[in-house]
């Protein structure tokens, strides 16, 4: 897909809880085209110390309103100053990029969709997309607590939703793994996003079960484009950057010991 270098405009900044804000953008023109699982590149102003775009998966399309959503974790100086952002100011992105989840074949297929922390914001676009395909996928989250699940009002209405919660505040208790619907149902294909031991495991359960498994990974991406190589993963057919050929990858294709 062609990729575009845009100065979108924030239409609301709007902090979900602390550390966490939904950043909406928009501009005069449509926006271009963009997949579920892609992301994109966010240029940091005003900070001495951030050099470097910050990668963003994108969590929201809303084609009505002509605008991409950002669901951006606060934990540096730059993503800080990401949250810093306010209602009119102008951002600086590059978009879409890389290769986005595998959507269903047909309305049939059984597609489950699990993401921790900040790794469930691409499936809400996802969520999305297969809904105006027909299809309702399974969601999966898992938080430490309740507050960290987000944005569930939009889940419910994409999707039948499910939760765990690392202290019980919220669903199951436990990890998202642990969850009895892994044991009460049957799936054709499950895509996850969230910290990478949370993905070994889902990896590890599609395995046991011989499901097809997609997983997006958070590898350290700086140009986005495939030319800095500060991404790489070694898969079974060598070394691949994750902003170019992923950041989503059937698990098969990674040399994890699942």
């Amino acid at each position: 897909m062609k990729k575009y270098i845009l100065d979108l405009t924030v239409s609301s900044a709007e902090h979900l809880r602390d550390s966490y804000i939904l950043l909406k953008l928009t501009q005069e023109a449509p926006l271009p085209e963009m997949l579920p699982g892609q992301f994109a590149e966010l240029k940091v102003d005003g900070s001495e110390n951030t050099f470097l775009r910050r990668p963003i998966s994108i969590n929201f399309v809303d084609i009505t309103a002509n605008e991409v959503w950002f669901l951006v974790h606060e934990v540096g100086e730059g993503t800080r100053k990401l949250g810093e952002l306010k209602r009119g100011d102008k951002l600086n992105v590059v978009l879409p990029l890389g290769n986005g989840f595998t959507l269903p074949a047909s309305v049939e297929e059984k597609i489950l969709l699990v993401g921790g922390g900040v790794g469930t914001a691409p499936l809400l676009y996802m969520g999305k997309v297969m809904s105006e395909m027909g299809c309702r996928p399974t969601f999966l989250l898992g938080g430490r607590s309740a507050c960290d699940v987000l944005q569930l009002d939009m889940f419910k209405e994409y999707g039948d939703v499910y939760i765990t919660t690392e202290d019980g505040s919220e669903g199951e208790k436990g990890f998202v793994t642990q969850h009895s619907i892994l044991s009460s149902e049957r799936f054709d294909r499950i895509s996850t996003c969230g910290p990478k031991p949370m993905m070994v495991a889902v990896a590890r359960y599609a395995k046991s079960n011989n499901i097809t498994c997609e997983v997006s990974l958070e590898n350290m991406m700086a140009c986005g484009v495939g030319a800095c190589l500060c991404c790489v993963e070694n898969t079974n057919e060598g070394h691949v950057c994750v902003c170019k050929e992923g950041p989503v990858f059937n698990v098969n294709k990674l040399l994890w010991q699942i």
